[in-house]
């Protein structure tokens, strides 16, 4: 066989997307506000787009008034020529530099731990040491790292500073792994309860310790309780003894083994776990500065004469028309040449294309969710538990459109139904086989399996076993390991950790 390189010709067809292609895909994957965004921003980018305003005939007034006022009227095909200069009134028209609107700053928990601990009298060394600590509290309120080695970064850091060990003044000497457990304590005492814990355990701990706290100064009528008097209210307080002694056993549900090591009956444990599942596990969440997710749904389906019907809700989109002053303008060719003519070609091309993909985003989501609307229509009349499986396949067959297409159509698309507001990858889900030979979809089972959960007899849950033959018995064909799986899935606990005493 012969090696080399050698040139030839060929013939071979492929797809090349083009840009505009690439774009018209972006576009239906835009959610709504992300789409009023990118709009906005074509029609500062492109003369040749405007928006359409109210009535047909406030634009013939507006129309008329501009052909009376000849004094004011500009001329556009100057301006087009002549890179958009608007002569005598050029401060009107030129470009203004443009700032995008920034976010307001929100009070974090890193912020509201500091404020508490300015309030306390500390040197500038303790202070230093507090805000350390605070440094390394995580959102969730627990310590994101070991004790020892904040201490050790921050001496670390002093070393690096210059500090000299050597000098005999105390701000200036290593922390000491004493003074840091000193600090942690006085930042676990800080609002909210649970704050600074190493782990789940200690966060509890702190949160009852707090409530007896509050328990004794009520009693008192206020003023700080003594250390020996808090201690002494802990040690009555039977989940704090639980948490403190046997949390293993806890989490894990063994009230059979707690009531036995602290003679007791299996009830009172069950009420102590009771109380501790009403502390927060994760205290910092309340302070976190994380903004608030709003959603705009970009359909609606409604209910109107027995008939659901969708509709777009996009009232809020600019609604895009090509500009009349500049399209007679660019109809006479004979004055653009060079750059002129290929920048009123680019932009005129440009502006016909955004407007017809955007109405083409619109029908495309309106047939998807309409063909969702005729197979679901038992969702939208008796509830999740008779939603019916659905592919995005389904859809691209029946509405002869690519799947990747449908995909990016309901890819974080909401709608707005009587039901409810809804993703619309909602309404797809794989689906399990019935007696009857009718599909019935995997959400629905797993909306059958919490409504049988929370309808159970907590003395005696269901166990899986039981879930598999509650649902062969409506024709259901399950496996019991598929009703464990779907279990999982929904946060709910086996059946021996259900169990109520």
């Amino acid at each position: 066989m012969k090696t080399g390189l050698y040139q030839g010709t060929a013939l071979k067809q492929e797809m090349k997307i083009n840009p505009r292609l690439y774009q018209a895909m972006d576009l239906l994957y835009m959610p709504l506000l992300d789409l009023q965004q990118h709009l906005k921003q074509e029609l500062l980018n492109n003369p040749f787009l405007e928006m359409m305003e109210g009535e047909v005939e406030e634009q013939q007034e507006v129309e008329k008034d501009k052909e009376k006022d000849d004094e004011d009227e500009i001329d556009w095909e100057e301006i087009l020529l002549n890179g958009f200069e608007a002569g005598g009134r050029r401060e009107e028209y030129e470009d203004r530099e443009y700032y995008e609107p920034v976010s307001v700053a929100e009070r974090d928990l890193g912020d509201h731990l500091h404020d508490q601990l300015t309030l306390l009298r500390l040197s500038p060394r303790e202070l230093l040491l507090g805000e350390e600590i605070i440094g390394n509290i995580t959102d969730e309120g627990y310590m994101a790292c070991p004790l020892d080695e904040v201490t050790t970064s921050l001496n670390d850091f002093l070393k690096e500073s210059g500090a000299d060990w050597a000098d005999s003044r105390e701000e200036l000497r290593p922390y000491a792994q004493e003074e840091a457990e000193s600090m942690l304590r006085v930042i676990q005492g800080f609002d909210p309860p649970g704050i600074g814990a190493r782990d789940l355990r200690e966060c509890i701990l702190l949160q009852l310790r707090d409530s007896a706290v509050q328990e004794i100064v009520r009693r008192n009528g206020g003023g700080e309780p003594e250390e020996e008097e808090v201690r002494a209210q802990l040690g009555a307080n039977l989940a704090f003894r639980i948490v403190e002694g046997y949390f293993d056993q806890l989490i894990n549900h063994r009230w059979s083994e707690i009531s036995k090591e602290l003679s007791i009956t299996p009830r009172d444990v069950q009420d102590a776990a009771d109380e501790v599942a009403k502390l927060d596990p994760k205290p910092g969440l309340k302070y976190s500065s994380g903004g608030d997710n709003y959603i705009v749904p970009d359909l609606i389906v409604e209910k109107i004469d027995g008939e659901y019907l969708v509709f777009l809700n996009d009232t809020s989109l600019p609604r895009l028309k090509l500009s009349r002053t500049y399209r007679d303008i660019a109809k006479d060719k004979k004055k653009f040449v060079g750059e002129n003519k290929e920048f009123i070609s680019n932009k005129l091309n440009s502006a016909n294309w955004m407007i017809q993909a955007i109405e083409q985003r619109r029908q495309t989501m309106l047939k998807v969710m309409n063909f969702i609307v005729d197979r679901q229509r038992d969702f939208f009349e008796r509830g999740v538990q008779y939603l019916k499986p659905l592919t995005l396949r389904e859809v691209a067959e029946v509405i002869d459109m690519h799947e990747s297409t449908v995909s990016r159509v309901t890819n974080e698309k909401f709608v707005q139904t009587p039901r409810g507001v809804f993703p619309l990858k909602f309404f797809f889900s794989s689906g399990l086989s019935t007696t009857s030979g009718e599909d019935v979809s995997a959400r629905g089972i797993k909306a059958q399996i919490e409504k049988l959960v929370g309808d159970e007899d907590p003395g005696h849950p269901l166990t899986d076993q039981a879930i598999v033959n509650i649902l062969k018995e409506e024709g259901i064909q399950i496996a019991r390991r598929t009703v464990a799986k779907y279990r999982d899935q929904l946060g709910i606990l086996s059946a021996r950790m259900r169990k109520r005493v």
